[in-house]
């Protein structure tokens, strides 16, 4: 049996840390800061680091890598076409590789970065997603290196994974995207619903993740970009008519950017 728990770290980053109850081994997910895993291993004395999962090469998921790998002597799995420091195997796309039992295919998302991946754990009952900065909740990663073309297909690839796919991504925005996402969608109730939800549950002190696919097809302006109600506000918002799905989500992301 896995279990993934979120290591919040900074402000709003969380490091996700997926742990078999059987054999006491665990990985982590784009640790920017080795101290929340240090600490949790201390605290946690019989149980044994054996992987770290790197999506990309930003500094908030990669500052604590180094650090941890000469604490524990643990894998490092990351993309080929970035500098992940520490990493012994360099994974692209199709690659498939084996995590505490687990079988996780390798996705190249370019957008965020030009080499980001994400990790896809296909199993029927439960599937997984860590996708890093391109999928968040409610909303998707500014496009520091790729182009609008790439995060569009990038975000299509993950939107066409089953629905009931949880999703883990890197960030605690959700509340901030949703806000974005009612104004793109003011008359999406199921935007509202969720809006109205995650503000009661980080009232609370809860996180708002993982989310699903499902979910995020409902209420995620950037992969709704087909919507007619999402096209007529880009293109508003744009002050010219976007002809293409790539051309919306270009919109989209500018809007938000200055939002």
């Amino acid at each position: 049996m896995i279990q993934i728990d979120a290591l919040p770290a900074f402000s709003d980053n969380y490091l996700w840390l997926l742990q078999d109850t059987a054999t006491r081994r665990c990985a982590v997910v784009d640790p920017g800061d080795a101290a929340p895993v240090l600490a949790w291993l201390e605290a946690h004395p019989d149980w044994t680091l054996t992987d770290i999962l790197v999506t990309h090469h930003h500094g908030d998921h990669v500052g604590g890598v180094a650090q941890l790998k000469a604490a524990c002597g643990a894998r490092v799995l990351g993309p080929e076409r970035e500098n992940i420091p520490a990493r012994d195997q360099a994974l692209v796309d199709g690659d498939v590789v084996s995590v505490l039992g687990l079988e996780f295919q390798v996705f190249e998302v370019p957008g965020h970065t030009l080499g980001h991946i994400a990790y896809y754990h296909g199993d029927a009952e439960r599937p997984l997603l860590f996708c890093g900065d391109t999928l968040f909740a409610a909303g998707c990663g500014r496009l520091f290196e790729g182009t609008p073309e790439q995060m569009h297909h990038s975000l299509s690839r993950l939107a066409a994974l089953p629905p009931t796919t949880q999703v883990y991504c890197t960030h605690e925005y959700t509340l901030s995207n949703l806000r974005f996402a009612k104004a793109v969608e003011p008359a999406n109730q199921a935007t509202a619903e969720r809006f109205d939800a995650v503000t009661r549950l980080r009232d609370q002190g809860g996180i708002s993740l993982p989310s699903t696919i499902a979910l995020e097809l409902a209420t995620n302006p950037f992969l709704r970009v087909t919507e007619t109600s999402v096209k007529q506000m880009a293109d508003e918002w744009a002050g010219r008519v976007n002809p293409t799905p790539a051309g919306v989500f270009a919109a989209l992301r500018a809007w938000k950017d200055q939002f």
